[in-house]
């Protein structure tokens, strides 16, 4: 324990003035606003060492993290864990608001009566069965309703958290800030939301105008913005900075205060999409072999249907044995719960140097809210679990490495862990078969990336592609970072939406490059097979975007 005032931020990081502040912050609710790159999920890591190491936040007290996506949940629990520790770090409890509001159900179920009334064995699932099962889109309202109802629930979880945070709360929707409002208005809970109102690329699901706002009314919270981009280098951040002019001028900053000569900006210009796929091809296989630059750092974006703008670069990278992920047919499956765990365990077992997968695979093994002796005795048990099946898999041999055998390996530990702890990872789980699914999906996926790779490391690898050229679309591309972007098809007939959305989209586009960034332009993108609604061959430049790269040096 150390005392507030001699607080640093772990690992020897340097953070901003108002993220500093942020972290620090004692009392008040916070308000955070920021852009691509300026480390918001870093900051919430940080704060949460900040609370966690000086006993702001008191044993048996708890955070509450709520994301809006399951890998963001997750990759803020990994990063705190990174920050502070596995033992701190198993007082952070990182949700989305789905998990967090069917938690809320299971445990308070008795609560709802009438027509909301649930049996113990219910389901979630489509059509709604009264008392049998609800449906995904019932169980934020449901969890307000328990909330609204019980003064025991309310108590409860309030006893349980003395922080919250709310991660990219410019997506936060009417009910779900209405569920965070009913647990916690009137305590004196600090809360702290986090987000990028330049980013809020979900209003098709009903996010709030203002939100920031009315949480800064409702809560006292603080206001405080973030704008240094620490992920890009200067060039980048010129152009970036650009465009804050246009979209919001005072968040802009000086141009003096980005100077430097590292980064790389550059507009590549074809006569056709196949003329454009062989040169990106070829200097995509440069930067992996001859600069030695990892497959994963290497990402091509597109505004949209990369399966119709990426098809000819795709073919180009099969052809130069280049291994690229394709998020559009595989994101959905790799980033599944479910999947992760079978493919931790695996890479585990088959292998002990994989210290990423270790830790995922015990942050998803214990469960929370444990003692300590309660925790070392079940990290206990999963690691003789471990070692004897690695003992298991030496014995074998290379027998062991086949998809039957790791199948058989994999089905064994779903047995031991149980379908109710592997259901609990997701509320998509309790729905009829979908778990089932999943479990085949993954199991068919590695064997049929067994048969590419002569080693089960190298396939289990595979399996998330983290060893692979990235292809995908703008909006999947969200919170993630590489050295090398290319945006492909910076043209009017791919960024055809209304011009303030598809600057914004843009703007995401280009900041997640740390490095170095190509903006590519064909004259004439000849019909895909694939394309079933209007497609345009002839092609012509966004000149606003593209002006953003020439008008910075």
């Amino acid at each position: 324990m150390i005392k507030p005032d001699r607080w640093h931020p772990s690992d020897g990081l340097k953070l901003e003035p108002n993220a500093l502040a942020a972290a620090r912050e004692t009392e008040r609710s916070l308000a955070l606003t920021a852009g691509p790159g300026a480390g918001k999920t870093e900051m919430l890591a940080q704060r949460a060492d900040f609370l966690l190491r000086t006993g702001t936040c008191r044993y048996p007290q708890r955070i509450l993290a709520i994301s809006f996506k399951v890998d963001a949940a997750r990759n803020l629990k990994d990063r705190v864990r990174r920050r502070c520790g596995s033992a701190l770090a198993a007082r952070l409890d990182s949700h989305t608001f789905h998990a967090f509001a069917k938690r809320l159900i299971d445990r308070f179920r008795p609560v709802l009566a009438g027509r909301d009334a649930l049996d113990a064995d219910y389901s979630v699932g489509s059509p709604r069965v009264q008392r049998r099962q609800i449906e995904f889109e019932d169980m934020v309202p449901l969890a307000v309703q328990i909330l609204q109802t019980s003064a025991v629930a309310r108590n409860a979880v309030r006893q349980t958290y003395s922080h919250v945070f709310l991660d990219e709360f410019q997506d936060c929707t009417d009910t779900q800030y209405q569920l965070i409002r009913t647990a916690f208005f009137g305590t004196g809970i600090p809360l702290t939301a986090v987000g990028d109102t330049k980013q809020r690329i979900m209003g098709w699901a009903g996010a709030l105008e203002g939100v920031f706002q009315t949480f800064a009314e409702d809560f006292n919270a603080l206001p405080l913005n973030l704008y240094q981009n620490f992920r890009s280098l200067p060039r980048l951040r010129r152009m970036q900075n650009a465009m804050v002019k246009v979209m919001d001028l005072n968040a802009a900053v000086a141009d003096a205060e980005l100077a430097g000569p590292g980064g790389f900006v550059d507009i590549l210009e074809f006569q056709d999409s196949q003329e454009e796929a062989e040169a990106l091809a070829e200097m995509i296989q440069g930067w992996i072999d001859d600069e030695g630059l990892p497959p994963s750092e290497i990402a091509v974006l597109v505004s949209k249907q990369p399966n119709l703008y990426a098809d000819r670069l795709m073919a180009e990278l099969s052809r130069r044995n280049v291994p690229f992920r394709d998020e559009q047919n595989l994101q959905d499956l790799s980033v599944e719960p479910a999947a992760r765990l079978i493919v931790d365990f695996l890479a585990v077992v088959v292998s002990e140097r994989e210290p990423d997968a270790y830790g995922r695979l015990m942050d998803a093994l214990l469960a929370t809210g444990l003692d300590d002796d309660a925790a070392y005795e079940q990290r206990s048990r999963w690691n003789r679990h471990i070692d004897c099946t690695r003992a298991q898999v030496r014995r074998g041999g290379s027998a062991m490495y086949d998809s039957a055998a790791l199948s058989k390996l994999a089905k064994e530990f779903l047995g031991l862990l149980g379908r109710e702890a592997i259901a609990a990872l997701s509320a998509d789980y309790e729905r009829g078969g979908r778990l089932n699914e999943i479990i085949a999906q993954t199991l068919d996926r590695i064997t049929e990336l067994l048969a590419l790779h002569s080693d089960a490391v190298g396939a289990l690898s595979r399996f998330s592609e983290d060893r692979a050229v990235r292809i995908m679309t703008i909006h999947k591309s969200k919170g993630l970072e590489f050295d090398s972007v290319i945006l492909l098809g910076i043209e009017e007939q791919a960024f055809f939406g209304k011009r303030t959305d598809e600057r914004s989209a843009f703007f995401v586009g280009i900041s997640r490059a740390k490095r170095r960034l190509y903006l590519t332009v064909a004259g004439y993108r000849e019909r895909p097979r694939a394309a079933v609604r209007r497609w345009d061959a002839a092609r012509s430049p966004v000149e606003e975007f593209l002006g953003y790269a020439t008008s910075t040096t």
